[in-house]
């Protein structure tokens, strides 16, 4: 159970859900969003399915998210005394974990990655599933991390959700986040694809600010954490 008060659990929830959001704009992941909702949607008529189409692909990711999360919490924290460790430690930890996925979020760390070609081959298998392969595209994207999704999945939430005790909810507030302007999409989809691409546009100039913000707010807590519990300076 969480040792967080009742303002603390909500803040570890608007966090999550923050962090989800920041990822699903980022660009690419936003790109993988984009070219899901255009593959799944190409040929189909009724913005109705469409719709449904981007609640799907975010349950896949809200679903794959949760058990990922899961997974990764409960391995540590199965042996009692490794739990107790995690949680002494953790405001330790969490300083410099912060300030990486800051550098990350601000483009000061960088590394490349390519999507393997059995990764391509099955989306663009589940994309012939018709609505059945959304959910399926949203678990593959969801697993297809990109720099800065991996740095704010696994260098903030993992640890934020070990600190609040929640292994299921909070990663799932972070799927939320991550296919909540999938539906946004989806419903500009169904208007036409000029709106689409304003839409693309504005959402790229919101994401370069917020990222910017995000990454500052990162390393200046981090760095915060690290003077107070590694270093000592304002115990």
């Amino acid at each position: 159970m969480s040792d967080l008060g009742a303002s603390g659990v909500l803040v570890a929830a608007g966090t999550a859900f923050w962090l989800g959001v920041l990822t699903s704009v980022s660009p690419c992941p936003l790109a993988s969003n984009i070219a899901a909702m255009s593959y799944i949607g190409n040929g189909i008529a009724q913005p109705r399915r469409v719709l449904a189409a981007g609640a799907l692909y975010t349950v896949g990711r809200v679903l794959t998210y949760a058990l990922l999360g899961w997974l990764l919490v409960a391995s540590l924290t199965t042996a009692t005394s490794l739990y107790n460790g995690l949680q002494q430690v953790m405001n330790q930890l969490l300083g410099p974990l912060l300030i990486v996925a800051g550098m990350f979020l601000l483009e000061l760390l960088r590394w490349k990655g390519r999507s393997s070609s059995l990764t391509a081959g099955l989306e663009q298998r589940a994309g012939r599933w018709g609505l059945g392969g959304a959910v399926v595209l949203g678990a593959l994207f969801a697993l297809s991390f990109c720099p800065v999704s991996a740095a704010l999945f696994f260098g903030s939430l993992i640890p934020l959700a070990i600190r609040s005790g929640d292994s299921i909810v909070t990663p799932s507030l972070y799927g939320v986040g991550t296919g909540l302007p999938v539906l946004a999409f989806a419903v500009v989809f169904g208007f036409g694809a000029q709106a689409l691409s304003k839409a693309f546009q504005r959402i790229t100039r919101l994401e370069i600010w917020a990222r910017r913000v995000t990454g500052a707010v990162f390393i200046a807590v981090g760095v915060y954490y690290s003077l107070t519990y590694i270093f000592e300076v304002f115990s």
